[in-house]
C-alpha cells in the first residue's frame, strides 16, 4: 500500500493524500488539505507501535493547522482526543490535541518528532498543545499508551526524549539552547511519574540524547559541551546505565493482556476489530518495575473479524462524505466507464464503490462486488514502452556508479582521518545510578550490590570507556 500526496496547483502548501490498492495501481482519496509546505516539510508520521495508525496535519481554509489521526491506514481521519483533565479556551470551537511534526521543527517550534517503536506496543511520545489549532506557544510533551486513542500531558515544556527497555523505561531531558543542564528525568510507568537524576557535577549545554543501541537497551548517552573562556569549549559525553537501578527481570505476573484498538463501546463482537482482525498483546503492567531485557519479544494473538464497510476504502471514482461510511460516486464519473491502463493492457473496472483496504484480513460479512475485465486492447505506444525501459536502465546504471563513487570516497576519507589526521579526544564519562541517586523510588528500585556483576553483552561500549 502507498500513501501519495498530490499538491494543489500553485503555492498553496497543501494537497490531497491518496491511498493505493495492494498493487500500487489504483488510488483513492484519503485526506483533503494535507499540509505539505513549499520547503518539502510534511508532518505525516507512521506510528510504528500499533498497526494502521498514522498522524499528520491539515491546513484549514482560515490558515490554521490542526492534527488528525487514522487507525485504519487512511480509511478515516479524525481529530485527536485531548486529555480528559485539560480544557480549551471558552471561545474554542473544536477543542482537540494538536501534534508538532517536521514542519514545526523546521520553524523551531519543537525539538523532536513524535516517537514510537514496534517493541513498545501502543506507546507514542510527542510535542503538542490543546486548542483549536497548533500555536506558536512552547509545546508540552504528551504520551499515549493505546496507539493514539487517548492522551496524557506528561511534561511541561519542550524536551528531548527516548524509549528504553521496549517501553519499560522512558528518559527525557529538558531542551534549552543556551542554559546548562545537569539533570535527566526518567519514568518506569509510561510517563505517569517522573524521577530526577543529576548525571554530572558540572552542567553542560545539551546537544543530544541517544540510546545505545536502539530501544531495547538500558543505556543512554547525553552529550554537550562546557563553555570556556576565549570561545573554547570542552565536549563531554556521559553514559547512564539504568541497569544498575532496575535489577529485577520481569516475570509472567508483570504482564497483562491488552486488546489493541479497543474502544469499550459495548460491542464485544467488533470491539478491537481494525483491518479485519483483533490483536491481543502481552505487555508490561505500569506498576511493574522490572527489566524486559534485550531478548524481549512482543507476544500477540490474532483473531479474524467479519467484514464491514469500515474494512473497505472507496474505489476509484468514489469518495466518502464526512462522518459517513458510505462510498458515493464522484459527479465527474457518473455514467462513465472506469478504464485504466495496467502493464500495457487496458482494463475495465466494474465496481459498486468499495475495495478492501490492503492488508485487511476480514472474512464473511459485507462483501461488495468488484471485478476487473481485460479489454483485449493495448494502451500506450510501443515507443513509449521502449523509451521507459531505456530510461530505467540508464537510471540504474547511473545510480550504481554514484553509489560506488561515494563508497570509495568515504573509505579514503576514513583511512586518512584515522591514520594521518588523528583528531581531538572526546571526554567520555560513565555514570551508574546508585542507591542514593533517587529520592522517591520505592524498595523495588534499590540497586542490589550482589547484582552488580550482571555484566555487558558483546555489543557493549565498555571497551570505549575511560
Amino acid at each position: 500500500m502507498i500513501f501519495m500526496h498530490v499538491d494543489e496547483p500553485g503555492d498553496t502548501d497543501f494537497g490531497m493524500v491518496y491511498t493505493s490498492d495492494d498493487r500500487g495501481v489504483l488510488y483513492s482519496k484519503s485526506l483533503e488539505r494535507h499540509l505539505f509546505a513549499a520547503s518539502g516539510k510534511s508532518d505525516f508520521t507512521n506510528v510504528t507501535s500499533l498497526r494502521g495508525v498514522y498522524l499528520t496535519n491539515v491546513l484549514d481554509e482560515d490558515g490554521s493547522i490542526r492534527s488528525v489521526i487514522t487507525y485504519d491506514r487512511g480509511g478515516e481521519w479524525n481529530p485527536l482526543n485531548k486529555p480528559a483533565d485539560l480544557k480549551c479556551a471558552s471561545d474554542s470551537k473544536r477543542c482537540s490535541l494538536h501534534i508538532h511534526g517536521e514542519y514545526s521543527i523546521s520553524n523551531q517550534l519543537a525539538p523532536m518528532l513524535p516517537l514510537s517503536d514496534p517493541s513498545a506496543v501502543g506507546l507514542i511520545i510527542a510535542h503538542g498543545s490543546v486548542g483549536d489549532a497548533i500555536t506558536a506557544v512552547k509545546p508540552d510533551v504528551y504520551i499515549s499508551d493505546d496507539g493514539g486513542y487517548s492522551w496524557m500531558k506528561t511534561l511541561e515544556g519542550p524536551h528531548h526524549y527516548t524509549i528504553l527497555d521496549s517501553g519499560g523505561l522512558i528518559v527525557a531531558v529538558e531542551y534549552y539552547t543556551d542554559i546548562p543542564i545537569k539533570t535527566v528525568k526518567f519514568s518506569t510507568d509510561e510517563g505517569q511519574c517522573w524521577q530526577l537524576y543529576n548525571f554530572t557535577d558540572k552542567p553542560i549545554i545539551f546537544a543530544g540524547l541517544a540510546s545505545e543501541p536502539g530501544t531495547k537497551t538500558m543505556n543512554i548517552s547525553i552529550w554537550g559541551y562546557m563553555p570556556e573562556a576565549g570561545y573554547r569549549a570542552t565536549w563531554v559525553s556521559v553514559t547512564i546505565d539504568f541497569e544498575q537501578l532496575l535489577t529485577r527481570d520481569c516475570e509472567d505476573d508483570d504482564y497483562v493482556n491488552w486488546l489493541a484498538h479497543s474502544t469499550d463501546e459495548g460491542d464485544i463482537v467488533n470491539d478491537g476489530c481494525v483491518l479485519g482482525y483483533k490483536e491481543t498483546f502481552r505487555r508490561l503492567k505500569k506498576k511493574s518495575v522490572c527489566i524486559n531485557g534485550r531478548d524481549y519479544i512482543v507476544e500477540k494473538e490474532q483473531n479474524p473479524c467479519l467484514c464491514t464497510k469500515l474494512d473497505y476504502m472507496c474505489d476509484y471514482g468514489y469518495y466518502r462524505q464526512e462522518n459517513s461510511s458510505e462510498c458515493v460516486e464522484q459527479p465527474d464519473f457518473k455514467d462513465r466507464q472506469l478504464e485504466f491502463c495496467l502493464l500495457g493492457n487496458e482494463e475495465l473496472l466494474m465496481t459498486t464503490g468499495y475495495r478492501k483496504i490492503p492488508g485487511d484480513k476480514c472474512a464473511g460479512g459485507f462483501s461488495p462486488k468488484r471485478t476487473e475485465e481485460q479489454m483485449n486492447k493495448r494502451c500506450g505506444t510501443a515507443e513509449q514502452i521502449q523509451t521507459s525501459k531505456s530510461k530505467e536502465t540508464t537510471i540504474m546504471l547511473a545510480v550504481s556508479a554514484v553509489v560506488m563513487m561515494i563508497a570509495l570516497v568515504t573509505g579514503v576519507f576514513l583511512i586518512v582521518r584515522k591514520y594521518v589526521c588523528g583528531g581531538r579526544i572526546l571526554s567520555y564519562r560513565y555514570s551508574s545510578l546508585r542507591e542514593d541517586d533517587d529520592r522517591c523510588i520505592d524498595g523495588e528500585l534499590v540497586a542490589n550490590e550482589t547484582n552488580a556483576g550482571r555484566g555487558f553483552r558483546d555489543d557493549s561500549d565498555e571497551d570505549l570507556i575511560e
